[in-house]
């Protein structure tokens, strides 16, 4: 049985029987999932297992699904990184008197996963699929949030959203963050373009929307004029891998470029819309993997040299991606 998930969040009770298979790209809301069950059986015994754990030992999962617990009312069973190769002991579960409740998490799987169709085509269990958040829910998320807060305008809002690159795990720290710092509860623009590094990263992002758009003169520029702070050099190759990931799914979409924007998830924040498009023009599928290349070689020597100039590999990444972008 499939269950959206903001109904389930609205309704944790909604899946309290049986078994239960959350899953998708967003991690951040399943981690939410497994909070929202604990509070709701906070007088139940919590039991942990990994997928390797339950496929090695799995004597000791079934014993623990058919009996009692001996210190709590009764006990919830959680299993991570589940996968296809679990399916075969849930199927022998279905033959058992199930006492408890068991959750099972995983990332992404696909339609094809054999797993994902026995849960979505099943009566008695249910799946909720955890699909990337949008705009509305994550304001939803800061509303609720920074509920006692004055200086909530549509502008500090945009900040955070735009900061946290739809990323709810990234957003609920910087939440953190802010309600740590403002402690009259007043929210001021500067002091949270400040405290969360917004000046930082986008003057980062204008000199890598530069290079992708292969302005010569631009990228020159920004290349003069941008700090590049040597502890955020992964951050920068992530922003840089994020970007080209977009587009090489773009490139495999065969829809028309708009709607294949309009469908990528997490989405193209608004304001940053007009240059993707402009640089989806730009690369094709040969250009991307090429590029991909190189980050990944700059990554391994980041990582495996302390010696070398970080910076100097960063910026020599950002030359090659502009040349690369002008090549026909």
């Amino acid at each position: 049985m499939i269950h959206k998930s903001y109904l389930v969040e609205q309704k944790i009770e909604k899946i309290d029987k049986g078994i239960t298979l959350f899953y998708g790209e967003n991690l951040g809301l399943i981690d939410d999932f497994k909070e929202l069950i604990r509070k709701y059986n906070k007088k139940s015994e919590i039991i942990r297992f990994n997928e390797e754990e339950i496929i090695k030992k799995n004597v000791v999962f079934f014993r623990e699904i058919s009996s009692d617990s001996l210190f709590s009312e009764k006990k919830v069973i959680f299993i991570d990184q589940a996968s296809d190769k679990i399916l075969d002991l849930i199927q022998e579960v279905e033959k058992i008197d199930l006492k408890e409740s068991v959750y099972l998490f995983s990332s992404i799987l696909e339609k094809k996963s054999k797993l994902r169709a026995f849960f979505e085509k099943s009566k008695k269990y249910n799946i909720v699929p955890c699909y990337e958040d949008n705009e509305a829910t994550l304001k939803k998320i800061i509303l609720q949030s920074l509920k006692d807060f004055k200086g909530i305008t549509t502008e500090n809002i945009n900040l955070i959203i735009d900061n946290c690159s739809f990323n709810r795990t990234k957003l609920k720290n910087e939440l953190d963050k802010i309600k740590s710092f403002f402690h009259d509860k007043i929210l001021k623009t500067a002091e949270i373009e400040k405290l969360l590094n917004i000046k930082t990263n986008n003057d980062f992002d204008k000199l890598k929307d530069a290079a992708l758009l292969g302005n010569r003169t631009n990228t020159n520029k920004l290349l003069s004029d941008t700090i590049l702070e040597a502890e955020k050099n992964i951050f920068y190759l992530n922003s840089i891998n994020q970007r080209l990931g977009k587009l090489l799914e773009i490139n495999n979409n065969n829809s028309n470029l708009e709607k294949a924007i309009n469908d990528l998830r997490p989405p193209i924040f608004w304001k940053d819309k007009p240059n993707f498009i402009s640089q989806a023009k730009v690369w094709n599928q040969k250009k991307i993997n090429m590029i991909m290349k190189n980050t990944y070689d700059v990554e391994i020597k980041i990582k495996s040299n302390s010696s070398i100039d970080k910076n100097l590999l960063i910026k020599k990444l950002l030359v090659d991606m502009c040349e690369l972008a002008n090549a026909s």
